[in-house]
C-alpha cells in the first residue's frame, strides 16, 4: 500500500493542474494574503497563535519562537483567477536566544483585462525575530524590504521598507493567544501594504487535534474590512512515532470583498523532512482557486514547551 506522504506527492501535480481552469477576473495586489504558506491557508489563515517557522513571518512574528528547529522552506503556488506565481524561501532557526527567519517571496501575477495581459511583481525580502520576555509571553517584529511593478491602471509601482510586530501569550500548555499588527511603519505607504490589526486564538483540547480561529482588520484607506477565519489540523502518528501526517481544513470570510473561502491540506512531517499541500476555493462572491506546497528540510530539532 503507498503511504500517504506517496499520495500527496502524486496529487500535486494533478491538483495544481485543477487550479489552472480556476476563474478570470484580476485580482487585487494584496500581500497579506498573496504571501501566505500552505499550512495557514489551510486552516482559513487563522494561525497567528502558534505562527511557528516561515508562517511567523507573515501572520506572527513572536511565535516563531514557541518551538526549537533549525528548518529551511521553499514553496510555489499557483492561482488561477490571475495566473499568479506565488514562491517563498526562508530559513529559520528558534535553537538559539534569539529565534528568527530570514526570508525573501515573490508574487507574479498576470490579470486579463479584456485582451490584454497586463502583469505585476511584488519582490519581498527580510529578517523575523522573536524574543521570551517573561515565561509565556513573547514578542516579535519582521522588517522587509519590498519592490512592487505594475503595469495596471490605478497601480502605483515603488519600493521601501514595512515594519510588524506581534506578542504571543501562553496562557496554558494547550491554549495561546496571538496579536500582531502588520505594516505598522512603511517607509513608503502602499496599498499592497495596508496597515492591518490581528489576533487569533489556538487550542490543543486532545493533543492529536489543533483548533484555531483569527480575525484581521485593515485600519486604513478606503476599504477599512475585516477577515475572519478558523480551522482544525488533526496530527496522526505513523508506524514511526517520528513520523506523521496532518489532515487540515478551515473556512474563510472577507466583509470587504463579500467573498466566502473553503480550505483543506494535507502535511507530512519526520525529524528531517516534511511537505504540505493546501487548495482554497471560493464559494461566495467570486470563483477564485489557489493551490500551494512546500518542502521542508530541518535541522535539529529539540525538546520545547512551545507549540510542536
Amino acid at each position: 500500500m503507498r503511504s500517504l506522504a506517496a499520495e500527496i506527492l502524486i496529487a500535486v501535480p494533478f491538483v495544481v493542474g485543477v487550479a489552472a481552469f480556476g476563474g478570470t477576473a484580476a485580482a487585487s495586489p494584496d500581500t497579506l494574503t498573496d504571501l501566505l504558506g500552505p499550512r495557514e491557508i489551510a486552516v482559513g489563515e487563522a494561525l497567528r497563535g502558534a505562527a511557528t517557522g516561515s508562517t511567523g513571518v507573515e501572520l506572527n512574528p513572536s511565535s516563531i519562537g514557541l518551538n526549537r528547529e533549525l528548518v529551511f522552506e521553499g514553496g510555489y503556488g499557483y492561482r488561477g483567477a490571475d495566473s499568479a506565481s506565488l514562491v517563498g524561501v526562508s530559513a529559520c532557526d528558534s535553537t538559539n536566544a534569539l529565534p528568527g527567519c530570514f526570508f525573501y517571496d515573490y508574487a507574479g501575477e498576470n490579470p486579463q483585462l479584456g485582451d490584454m495581459t497586463l502583469h505585476r511583481t511584488t519582490h519581498v525580502a527580510g529578517v523575523s525575530l522573536s524574543r521570551m520576555v517573561v515565561p509565556r509571553v513573547l514578542i516579535g517584529a519582521t522588517g522587509r524590504y519590498y519592490d512592487f511593478s505594475s503595469d495596471m491602471a490605478g497601480d502605483t509601482s515603488g519600493s521601501g521598507t514595512t515594519f510588524d510586530l506581534g506578542a504571543t501569550l501562553r496562557l496554558t500548555s494547550s491554549i495561546n493567544f496571538g496579536f500582531s499588527g502588520q505594516n505598522l511603519y512603511s517607509t513608503t505607504r502602499s496599498p499592497a501594504f495596508p496597515r492591518t490589526l490581528g489576533g487569533g486564538f489556538y487550542a490543543r483540547p486532545v493533543t492529536p487535534l489543533a483548533l484555531s480561529f483569527d480575525a484581521r482588520w485593515r485600519v486604513e484607506g478606503p476599504d477599512r474590512s475585516a477577515r475572519f477565519g478558523g480551522g482544525a489540523d488533526l496530527f496522526l502518528t505513523g508506524s514511526d512515532s517520528q513520523d506523521g501526517y496532518s489532515l487540515r481544513g478551515g473556512a474563510l470570510h472577507d466583509n470587504g470583498l463579500g467573498a466566502t473561502y473553503l480550505s483543506a491540506g494535507l502535511g507530512f512531517s519526520s525529524m528531517s523532512w516534511g511537505m504540505d499541500v493546501a487548495g482554497r476555493r471560493e464559494v461566495k462572491g467570486g470563483d477564485e482557486t489557489l493551490i500551494i506546497a512546500s518542502m521542508r528540510v530541518f535541522g535539529p530539532r529539540l525538546p520545547a514547551s512551545g507549540v510542536e
